[in-house]
């Protein structure tokens, strides 16, 4: 008898691709319009060998309506909206797709960075204004030569080593903190690495977040750890929001420690009142947000390639699990 994979939100209108990779031995089922995993009728739930989720979240609730169930797929990078510890006691395999979008996410994260480091957000708003500023150049913390900073990156896994690379192309000196990486981990790169969070932010520049959100990172970086990166430093965070105390931003940025900020992330996704004071200012343009800050809506990932790619790798990976011959990009239980 064929396993069953639900797909609970019908976010491509047809399977054509998932009937490619999955084949005979798979049925595929695309529900009608959700909004949640809630909206998902019971009797899909129970048939359900597989299960794939983007937006959605997965709670403890949510497991005990997929009796069958062995694995879960969160179409993306980040499996924060999964309860592991759940998935663990009903022994279902967590998955991801990790390798759909690292170049655009690099690339998002240089250039949040660049477009910061090299002041185009300042001259953008000033030559708009009326009276435009002054034709000419802009002394301002944020403008410096990228062969004299450290450009520091907390997690080197696929997308902070891409971010790496890059950064050395420009000339940053780059340096990385990632506990989790064994020794020597920075030789094949060719950067340099901190033995601690401290010893990172104390010498960093530039700072790009590019670590999972779990019970370890969440609030990782807070007005502490903000106030030991040097005064005139960037912050940028394209991984998940609420790693980064978004309130201490705020504050940071506007006393002037922080020259700059680049979200592509924000604690609650979209926004909703009342907003953080770092989105209100932005929005307000406030004089001590305006050129500073800039903020895109969790977009570093899409390019219609990477969109694409999403799709096809996450079949791929739940039909390994399913049918073999080995399970892929499996995520260990939160705590191990």
């Amino acid at each position: 008898m064929p396993v069953t994979v639900l797909y609970s939100e019908n976010v491509y209108g047809d399977d054509r691709i998932e009937r490619e990779v999955f084949g005979p031995d798979v049925r595929v089922v695309l529900p009608g319009p959700t909004k949640s995993l809630a909206d998902v009728p019971d009797e899909l739930c129970a048939a359900a060998d597989g299960l794939m989720i983007l937006r959605y979240r997965v709670t403890e609730a949510d497991f005990a309506r997929f009796p069958k169930l062995r694995a879960v797929c969160r179409m993306g990078v980040g499996y924060d909206v999964i309860d592991r510890r759940a998935a663990a006691e009903r022994q279902v395999l967590v998955l991801n797709v990790p390798d759909y979008g690292t170049t655009e996410v690099a690339d998002h994260a240089m250039s949040l960075a660049l477009a910061l480091r090299r002041g185009l957000l300042l001259h953008h708003e000033a030559q708009r204004r009326q009276p435009p500023a002054a034709w000419s150049y802009m002394r301002d913390p944020l403008v410096r030569r990228m062969g004299v900073q450290t450009f520091g990156i907390i997690g080197l896994g696929r997308i902070g080593t891409a971010v790496a690379l890059r950064a050395k192309a420009f000339g940053f000196r780059v340096v990385f903190f990632d506990p989790y990486l064994p020794n020597g981990a920075e030789l094949g790169v060719g950067v340099g690495r901190a033995r601690s969070l401290r010893e990172l932010l104390e010498a960093t520049d530039t700072l790009s977040i590019h670590a999972p959100l779990t019970e370890e990172t969440r609030g990782m970086i807070g007005a502490a750890e903000l106030a030991r990166l040097p005064k005139g430093a960037v912050v940028v965070n394209t991984a998940r929001g609420p790693i980064v105390d978004i309130d201490a931003l705020a504050g940071a940025l506007r006393s002037g420690h922080l020259a700059g900020v680049g979200l592509d992330v924000v604690p609650v996704e979209p926004p909703v009142e009342p907003v953080p004071e770092l989105i209100r200012a932005y929005r307000a343009r406030e004089p001590w947000a305006e050129g500073r800050l800039i903020i895109t809506p969790h977009a570093a990932f899409f390019s219609p390639e990477a969109w694409d790619d999403t799709r096809l790798k996450s079949a791929e990976t739940m039909r390994a699990a399913l049918l073999g011959p080995r399970a892929q990009n499996v995520i260990a239980p939160e705590g191990w």
